[in-house]
């Protein structure tokens, strides 16, 4: 995986390590309190990669039990089952127990790989940035956001699918990665993290937001030309 975004994945694992409780003064209170609080930082993305190291067991352990299920199924299909139908019906239960299981251990075998790639500085680095304009500029990012939804309110929104969005417009209002990149990359975010009424609220909400700056900057730059006719004439 590409360490950009390694960092925004384990910004947004560092987000959510907030409890409702530390969140209950509201996001105006959250940005006073976390603002140039590195150690607070600090402490939010070491909690996020113990946090997948705790997923990446938890996963093993639960696929695991998948795959026990998987093969009582099979041994009860041969011994148990009367008829041909209900031996089939256990059958493929217990195929879909394990693909399942194989899918989630295709899952957890990333994460050591990850784990390793978000203790790199770099990545870490831009994962601090991320969270430190989050924390220090959250009113601005959630105006930005609100003008970008029709009848929506950012803090109606899921926590997951509204912390994706900020790390977005964070990408793109304050550490000058192309509008395309950050949209595209919030969408393979919210592919992992959210689902697929998620994904594609995102993508739409992105969009519109960068279509509102292109728009912002076209009016900032007739302003100036207009400024400088008048000064001319």
């Amino acid at each position: 995986m590409e360490s950009r975004s390694i960092a925004r994945e384990l910004a947004l694992l560092g987000m959510s390590q907030l409890s409702d409780h530390s969140r209950a003064g509201g996001d105006r209170e959250l940005e006073k309190n976390l603002a140039v609080r590195s150690q607070t930082l600090d402490k939010l993305l070491n909690a996020a990669i113990q946090t997948l190291s705790s997923d990446a067991k938890e996963a093993l352990e639960v696929a695991s039990g998948e795959l026990q299920r998987g093969s009582r199924q099979l041994l009860e299909s041969e011994t148990r089952a009367s008829e041909v139908s209900s031996a089939r019906a256990m059958v493929n239960e217990a195929i879909e127990l394990t693909q399942t299981a194989i899918n989630r251990l295709g899952t957890t075998l990333e994460l050591p790989a990850f784990i390793q790639l978000a203790n790199q500085t770099e990545v870490q680095t831009y994962a601090r940035q991320l969270l430190t304009h989050w924390s220090q500029s959250l009113s601005e990012i959630d105006a930005q956001l609100d003008a970008a939804m029709v009848g929506w309110n950012v803090r109606r929104l899921a926590r997951i699918d509204r912390d994706m969005l900020r790390i977005a417009t964070i990408d793109i209002l304050y550490l000058g990665v192309p509008k395309r990149v950050a949209i595209d990359e919030a969408i393979k975010m919210a592919k992992r993290y959210s689902d697929d009424e998620g994904y594609r609220f995102i993508n739409g909400v992105m969009r519109r937001l960068t279509e509102r700056l292109d728009e912002q900057r076209r009016g900032l730059a007739a302003g100036t030309a207009d400024k400088a006719d008048k000064v001319n004439s």
